[in-house]
């Protein structure tokens, strides 16, 4: 069994664990309601962008005259945007998208290009050696659409000049404080399918554009015209909509891990009181069983004398 002075300290260093966790689920709770604030309130107009992109895909005129980012094309090489973060003490949370991401990247037959958002999910990618192509870390706590222009060029770009034949997003879907989904998305090009499908599923079965009959808009000036706005900000409403998913994501599965951390140790600290209890208890009956037999030793020495 320990000594009493190293369960003593023990026990102060699991307090001061609890105290540093205790901070750090507070620091969470308090981010996580504004990230969480922010993610509900750009959802709606997000949502109803995305069944317009794939609204604008169905129409029954010819797509690739329309807009190069509504073409369907053989896929030779995908690009997959992968949303982390750049600090652990998160529980699952980079574990389950990092291992969504890989899994889809092993079942694609064609080369992938990962484009990283956050650290973790960065330095995984390169020990797996995985193609990375950039990397975005330390992007402000509060994003602005500002913030993503880049991540969403290089896509674009890529996609436009034909360099990516489809290009995939993989981030975590918040949807409440104690649950998180983690999700592959098709990003481009924009298919006419709803949004539920537009999962990991999707790079096995293709959809075409014939899948769904829509009513066919009337354009002014024209298509073209339009489009060639329309198409590319919407595009990126949708990877700043899943970067503030993310992070409402992190911030409450990381409150969720600091509150089971501080639970623990405060269930650690009870155990280690119990023990330490009983070994102060042991120690002292050692000391008063050895002063009796010294008492006794001493009492028969003056009687032999």
């Amino acid at each position: 069994m320990a000594t009493v002075r190293e369960i003593r300290r023990r026990i102060k260093s699991v307090k001061s664990i609890a105290q540093i966790t205790r901070a750090m689920q507070a620091v969470a709770a308090s981010r996580m309601r504004r990230a969480q604030e922010a993610v509900l309130a750009t959802r709606p107009y997000a949502q109803r962008a995305w069944a317009l992109l794939t609204h604008l895909a169905a129409q029954r005129r010819e797509v690739e005259e329309m807009h190069p980012l509504l073409e369907v094309r053989p896929v030779r090489r995908v690009a997959l945007v992968l949303l982390s973060s750049d600090r652990g003490l998160c529980g699952a949370f980079n574990a389950n998208i990092i291992r969504q991401a890989l899994e889809y990247v092993g079942a694609l037959p064609v080369p992938v290009d990962v484009v990283a958002v956050g650290r973790k999910g960065r330095d995984m990618m390169l020990r797996r050696g995985q193609s990375l192509v950039a990397d975005f870390s330390d992007l402000p706590a509060q994003p602005v659409l500002a913030d993503v222009t880049p991540i969403a060029r290089i896509v674009l770009d890529g996609f436009l000049d034909g360099t990516y034949d489809a290009v995939w997003l993989a981030y975590t879907d918040f949807v409440n404080t104690l649950r998180q989904e983690p999700v592959v998305k098709r990003l481009l090009p924009l298919t006419p399918t709803e949004m539920e499908k537009q999962a990991m599923a999707e790079y096995v079965e293709e959809a075409t554009l014939e899948t769904i009959e829509v009513p066919e808009y009337i354009y002014e000036p024209d298509p073209r015209t339009i489009l060639d706005t329309v198409l590319p900000r919407f595009t990126e409403l949708q990877i700043y909509q899943s970067v503030l998913e993310s992070i409402a994501s992190e911030h409450s599965a990381r409150m969720v891990a600091m509150r089971n951390a501080t639970e623990n140790a405060e269930a650690l600290t009870q155990d280690l009181q119990l023990t330490y209890n009983k070994a102060r208890q042991q120690a002292i009956t050692s000391e008063i069983m050895d002063i009796a037999g010294g008492a006794e030793a001493l009492a028969q020495a003056r009687a032999a004398s």
